[in-house]
Order: C-alpha cells, then sequence, then structure tokens
C-alpha cells in the first residue's frame, strides 16, 4: 500500500537525518526547545491549577482560561530560552572553535535578557526561584575554590532562622513589597486564620460560605 510505504520512506529520512553528524548542533537547539516547551508545560500546569483554585476567585471559565495562559507562558517562554541559549552556544563555539565558560555565560544573559527580562509574574516567579538556587551555588564554590572558610559547623539552621523571621516581618509590615503569590500564601495561613464565625468556616471551610 502506497500509505503505509510512503510513511516508512518518511521516517528512514527523518531517522537518518537524525542521525547526521554535521546537523547535530542545529537538531539539538530544535530539541531543547521541544524539551523547554514540554518541561515549562509539565512544571506550570500543575501549579497553576492549586493556586488557581486555592487563591482565584471568579467563574470555572475564567480560572480555567487563567491556568491554559500561565501554563502557555511559562512553556512559551521557557522553550524559547532555550532555543536561544543553546543557537547561541553552538554559534559561539563555532565562531571559536571550542568550547569556553564565557560561551554559556553570555549566551544565557542574552537569552534571559530577551526572554525572561520582562517583568511579569511569570518571570518574577522563574527569576526569583533561580536567584534562591545560584546564591547556594555560588555560596558551596566560594568554598570550593577556597575564597570563604569551610564552616565549622552546619550554617543552614542561621539560614532557616533569618529566611523566616525576615520573609514574616516583611508581610506583617510590608507586603506590598512580596510577590502576590507569597503574599496569598501568606494571607491564606496567617491572617485568615483570625477569622471564624462558627465551626464551619473554623475546620471545614477557611472562610463562610455565601448563599448561591
Amino acid at each position: 500500500m502506497a500509505g503505509p510505504d510512503l510513511i516508512n520512506t518518511l521516517l528512514y529520512t527523518v531517522n537518518n537525518l537524525l542521525q547526521q553528524e554535521k546537523y547535530k548542533a542545529a537538531l539539538a537547539v530544535l530539541k531543547g526547545f521541544r524539551n523547554g516547551a514540554v518541561y515549562g508545560a509539565k512544571i506550570r500546569a500543575p501549579h497553576a491549577l492549586v493556586m488557581t483554585f486555592l487563591f482565584r476567585s471568579g467563574s470555572l471559565k475564567d480560572k480555567l482560561r487563567a491556568i491554559l495562559k500561565a501554563t502557555y507562558t511559562h512553556s512559551r517562554n521557557l522553550a524559547c530560552f532555550v532555543f536561544t541559549y543553546k543557537g547561541l552556544q553552538a554559534l559561539q563555539e563555532r565562531c571559536q572553535g571550542k568550547s569556553l565558560q564565557s560561551h554559556a555565560f553570555l549566551a544565557a544573559c542574552v537569552g534571559g535578557w530577551l526572554v525572561f527580562g520582562d517583568n511579569n509574574n511569570i518571570n518574577s516567579q522563574i527569576n526569583m526561584y533561580l536567584l534562591s538556587r545560584i546564591l547556594f551555588a555560588l555560596s558551596r564554590l566560594a568554598v570550593e575554590k577556597g575564597l570563604i572558610p569551610q564552616p565549622k559547623h552546619d550554617p543552614f539552621p542561621l539560614f532557616a532562622t533569618l529566611v523566616w523571621g525576615v520573609v514574616l516581618w516583611l508581610f506583617e509590615y510590608y507586603p506590598h513589597t512580596l510577590q502576590p503569590s507569597l503574599q496569598s500564601s501568606m494571607n491564606y495561613l496567617y491572617h485568615d486564620s483570625n477569622v471564624w464565625h462558627d465551626i464551619t468556616d473554623f475546620l471545614v471551610y477557611n472562610k463562610p460560605r455565601t448563599a448561591a
């Protein structure tokens, strides 16, 4: 049959192309775009689902639209960043004939500016997530390189003490400085727990159920 033969021929041609070493850099950029899109959707969709139904008011249609918009934005941005980063890395390596540490930094700087430089809720969450990770990583690297001495005791308890002390101080007295999603979470935990009317909104629900 012509149909199956055509499909088999097409698959053979594509698989043969994927094995060509001369196209590997370009194909890696394309797969990076694919992986960025998939990973962004997998990470954002469940988070958006939970946060939207916990803290967002409005109709079911509005909530679903918000979930899809957040998922699409995260997926698109991560895909575009990976595409830009890997593309610029490959271009620099091709121009200089070898891979340098500066290539990763410069490629990521350009990608970060182009993709994650727009100040919106999704980008803000991603950038702050990364900031906490790189501060930890740079601290470990500084110890490895001998720039700061190896702590004699585990510094994590002190770190936790300062993090929670500062964030609750900011929440109680300067809440506008915190990200909206963090404000919502903390309102639910620390302020909503100060209000109740009877057993229903003390144990069963967070707030009284409004009559339909």
